[in-house]
């Protein structure tokens, strides 16, 4: 770049040849002058704008401090917004707590106490200095959060508890023989020592006989497995079932057996058929419960049956 000057002073013009580096230098020093000016102004401007009064910078405070505001406005209402859906989870879990304690209550057949008339709440006694509650922070609010949280999750953790142990309780009860296998009235030899029908002596009877039609319906008197399905010389066709711990039960003298080793009945099921087979006199079916093979009185634990459902009505009608 070629600058050419003239000037009355000069006698002759003058020609300066300015290169690339002149002008870098140039572009650099403009720029490190202007960088200095902005950073005077920018310090002058925080360190005095409170005693030099610039309306301008009044503004240029008030806009920065209304910004500031807004923001912090923002960060309050997302963390009010947070504890919203974490109360709306808490409410979840209330209503999941509820319909657990409605499996309870059908679970253990009590039915659950109902809530006072609010004519009848107002009659109590009730009193004392009004103290009324101070504005409450963000923390205190958080710290309340955190105590509910932890009593709901001791909530469900109690009441999961119940609920496997009121399930346990029911499926124990379920594998006890307390079904009548037969629909028979009256008993035609009973538990215990007899004189034999056949032999006319003194003998062990281990289990009922229940006098019926041939072809009678013959159910499980409980949950089981089926462990054999055989005939036997003096049981005849004989079926036996496998309640668990040592548990089970015998049907005797029957005309068919319709369920197979290894299968799984349930309480009430239809296993098998009155008959005549084997050492009998006449059409019935011999029910036997034997724990660890040892012959139990079968009535024991048909009773209980009765006594469960009596407990259960007096429970209800009490509630």
């Amino acid at each position: 770049m070629h600058i050419i000057l003239v000037s009355r002073q000069l006698a002759t013009a003058k020609s300066i040849h300015l290169g690339w580096r002149h002008l870098a230098f140039a572009a650099a020093g403009f720029s490190a002058l202007v960088i200095i000016t902005a950073s005077l102004f920018s310090y002058i401007t925080v360190r005095y704008a409170a005693d030099i009064r610039l309306p301008f910078l009044q503004d240029l405070l008030s806009t920065m401090k209304a910004a500031e505001n807004q923001r912090s406005q923002e960060f309050v209402r997302d963390n009010l917004n947070a504890m919203a859906v974490k109360l709306g989870q808490m409410q979840a879990r209330l209503v999941h707590l509820d319909s657990l304690g409605e499996r309870l209550s059908t679970l253990s057949g009590i039915k659950p106490v109902e809530k006072r008339e609010t004519a009848d709440a107002l009659k109590d006694g009730r009193g004392g200095p009004l103290i009324k509650p101070t504005a409450m922070s963000t923390a205190d609010l958080q710290s309340m959060l955190d105590e509910v949280s932890h009593q709901l999750d001791t909530r469900g953790d109690d009441l999961s508890m119940i609920e496997s142990w009121l399930l346990d309780d029911r499926l124990h009860k379920n594998m006890l023989p307390t079904t009548q296998p037969v629909a028979a009235h009256w008993l035609s030899s009973s538990f215990g020592w007899r004189i034999d029908p056949l032999t006319g002596e003194r003998a062990m009877h281990e289990g009922l006989d229940f006098p019926t039609d041939i072809g009678s319906q013959v159910v499980a008197a409980a949950t089981g497995v089926v462990v054999s399905a055989e005939t036997h010389p003096e049981y005849g066709n004989l079926l036996e079932i496998d309640h668990g711990n040592g548990l089970t039960t015998r049907y005797a003298h029957l005309s068919k057996i319709l369920v197979k080793p290894g299968s799984l009945v349930k309480r009430g099921q239809l296993v098998a058929l009155v008959g005549n087979t084997g050492r009998s006199t006449g059409p019935h079916l011999h029910f036997e419960v034997r724990v660890h093979g040892v012959a139990q009185n079968p009535i024991r634990f048909l009773a209980q049956a009765n006594t469960d459902a009596s407990a259960k009505l007096a429970m209800s009608a009490h509630h």
